[in-house]
């Protein structure tokens, strides 16, 4: 089974400059853990909640908010996106993806085409339920 089969295609990019704000209120609104970082429509980082939760400070949206604190909206996502990537093709197998997470310490796979736009991500999650799915399927009725 390739990845194309288990990916999440329904994907959400962020631009170089953006602001820490559009960020959050990204993660905020969504379900996502993990937000792609496209330059001119190639993939150029990921953002992470936990990158986000590490560059924002704790006192936003507290009592004891300052000025300071809220500036922390305004950095950039180059300021904080992981650049080092290690991607996957659509057509990659499952055991490609299995082999990544082994060697990366990652907690998602961008997956790109051949221009390395990006097309779809895939997690460890995903890579679970596709392995149940597919045990699911071998077992036979008891």
């Amino acid at each position: 089974m390739s990845i194309r089969n288990i990916m999440a295609t329904e994907i959400v990019t962020v631009e170089l400059d953006d602001t820490l704000a559009a960020v959050k209120e990204i993660f905020d609104n969504t379900g996502f853990h993990h937000l792609l970082v496209a330059a001119n429509g190639k993939l150029a980082g990921v953002v992470s909640d936990r990158d986000l939760l590490k560059a924002l400070s704790p006192n936003i949206g507290t009592l004891v908010e300052t000025a300071r604190d809220v500036a922390t909206l305004n950095k950039r996502v180059h300021q904080i996106m992981s650049r080092e990537l290690v991607t996957l093709p659509p057509d990659a197998s499952i055991y490609d993806a299995v082999h990544f997470f082994n060697v990366h310490t990652v907690s998602c796979n961008p997956v790109v085409d051949e221009a390395r736009r990006p097309v779809g991500i895939v997690s460890w999650r995903d890579i679970f339920k596709a392995i149940e799915r597919l045990q699911l399927k071998s077992t036979p009725p008891a």
